[in-house]
Parts: C-alpha cells; structure tokens; sequence
C-alpha cells in the first residue's frame, strides 16, 4: 500500500476519520499539521494544479462561512496571501504519495489514484464537528487534480 503523506489541522474529525478510512485500507500515514507547517507560495500551488483560486480554501473555514473571505472573489494572488497568512483557511488535506499532490478529500479520485478499499464509508469533505457541512460535487476542474510536487 501506499505511504501517504497527510496534511490535516489538529483536531478536525472530518481529518481524524479520513485518516482512519486511509489506514483501514492499509496505507502507511504520516500526519503533519497544516497549520504550523511553513508553507510558501510555491509549495502550496503544487497541490492545487490548475484549480481556480477560489478552490483552494477550505469552505468549512469560520472566515469562508461567516462571509469574512468570498473564494469567488478573490484572484490567485489575494488567495493566496490569505492561505499563507491564515492557513485554517487552506483546502484540506493536502495530500502527497510518492511525489503526487492534491488538495481535498474526493473519495472517488483516491480510490482511483491509491485506494481506499471497502472497509469503511470514505466519508466525504468537510468538517465532521458539527456547524454547516459543505459537500464537494461535480468533476473536471473539481475533482482531486494530481500534480508532481517539487519533494
């Protein structure tokens, strides 16, 4: 199986359970917290491939749902000057396996890229503590994109 390389923030259950989901399918993983991480602009886009700015945020975050920060309205450059100041407002996970990255828990894309058997349900993006949850939908440019990271 593989070794999966997770970027979660500490304390998230919707984190927690989709770390579990990896491990019940026999994936190696190694958590490291997205908050404390010191990210640069460079490293961060390599998760994000060709996704709109507005895809990178996390949706769940207090700043996004309390309309603080509109994803929509802001350009590659205001996005990502938010994610690197505050990054509870970064996508997650983020995660890595052997070189591929991508940002977002899309089940149907990890079970094509590295599996995540039947043990559990995959669950799906968002935060699990209660409050507003947000289902990701659709395909194309919002689906799990894999992009080479620069390890």
């Amino acid at each position: 199986m593989a070794d999966v390389i997770f970027y979660a923030k500490p304390g998230c259950k919707g984190n927690a359970r989709q770390i579990q989901v990896l491990r019940s399918a026999g994936h190696h993983v190694v958590v490291r917290d997205l908050l404390t991480e010191p990210w640069t602009a460079a490293a961060l886009l390599t998760f994000f491939g060709s996704r709109p700015a507005a895809e990178w945020l996390n949706r769940s975050a207090v700043r996004v749902k309390n309309g603080e920060v509109i994803p929509e309205s802001l350009s590659p450059t205001q996005a990502m000057t938010l994610l690197l100041a505050d990054p509870a407002l970064i996508r997650r996970p983020l995660i890595e396996v052997d070189g591929q990255r991508c940002a977002g828990w899309e089940p149907e894309r990890l079970e094509a890229w590295i599996g995540l058997g039947s043990a559990m349900s995959p669950g799906k993006e968002g935060c699990a503590g209660g409050g507003a949850k947000r289902e990701r939908t659709g395909s194309g440019s919002n689906a799990c994109q894999l992009t080479a990271g620069d390890a």
